[in-house]
């Protein structure tokens, strides 16, 4: 009768980085790339203060949204405790940006993105971690990820400020009703963002999360399989909501500037 080895008990000494043979690199290098640059664009914007606002039709950009500072004028519509005289480096958004930030690198797609293109932990997948030793997310910094799930309440409720902000961009240059590019691109931002903000992992979780019988809660049931079917697209949405934050926020910064006239669709 024939034998088999036991296992070894030890891992193979392989000296060889990785055995695969496709571009695995591209992932980790332009995700790089992209996020630095946009980091470098959103720092930068955020500690502009100026060119954020346009009064005429109530464009706001979300990197301002919502105003605190004293010198927000009309668009601190819902107060403002941060004096005018405050550093450039405080932002005018205060009160969300933090918590914004906190939601992204707290989630679970970005935390893939950066673990591998920031800290090659590791670059991907079948292929060997630099790093001589792993603590996984049970130590400080990196146990903070367990916030997630109270960044997105956060981004929840800000995302709400922002759809109030393209409900108020309905205006017109006389005063009453009216819409131009700059309500397409607020408004197609912000529905970006509650994709991205519904497709996350902790909203599937909140709606369906500890129920034992579906068949006893329906309209959960039902939620839990539309946000389950946006989850499958979360690092995708994740991605495009970074470039029309950009978007958004360049086209208001054009028009607040009088570098371009906004183009007007109605009234």
């Amino acid at each position: 009768m024939a034998t088999v080895d036991a296992p070894a008990k030890t891992r193979a000494q392989i000296k060889e980085r990785t055995f695969r043979t496709d571009n695995w690199r591209q992932y980790p290098y332009v995700t790089f790339v992209i996020f630095t640059a946009w980091v470098a664009y959103a720092t930068v914007r955020a500690m502009w203060g100026s060119a954020f606002y346009v009064e005429q039709y109530h464009y706001l950009t979300p990197f301002y949204s919502p105003c605190v500072n004293d010198a927000c004028g009309p668009a601190g519509e819902f107060g403002t405790f941060v004096p005018a005289s405050a550093p450039f480096f405080i932002p005018y958004a205060l009160i969300s940006l933090p918590f914004l930030l906190g939601f992204r690198l707290t989630c679970y797609y970005y935390r893939k993105a950066y673990y591998r293109s920031f800290w090659a932990s590791p670059q991907a997948c079948a292929v060997r971690e630099p790093h001589g030793k792993y603590t996984g997310e049970t130590r400080f910094p990196l146990i903070g990820q367990n916030l997630h799930r109270y960044f997105w309440i956060a981004a929840g409720l800000i995302s709400l400020l922002n759809t109030w902000d393209a409900v108020r961009a309905f205006h017109g240059e006389d005063g009453g009703f009216g819409i131009g590019l700059g309500t397409i691109i607020l408004w197609a931002n912000v529905i970006l963002l509650w994709l991205y903000t519904l497709s996350c992992h902790s909203c599937r979780h909140a709606v369906g999360g500890r129920m034992k019988h579906f068949s006893k809660h329906p309209v959960r049931y039902k939620a839990w399989t539309l946000v389950s079917k946006l989850n499958t697209r979360h690092g995708t949405y994740a991605l495009i909501t970074l470039g029309s934050l950009v978007v958004a926020d360049f086209y208001v910064m054009l028009v607040a500037s009088d570098t371009i006239s906004d183009l007007r669709i109605f009234n």
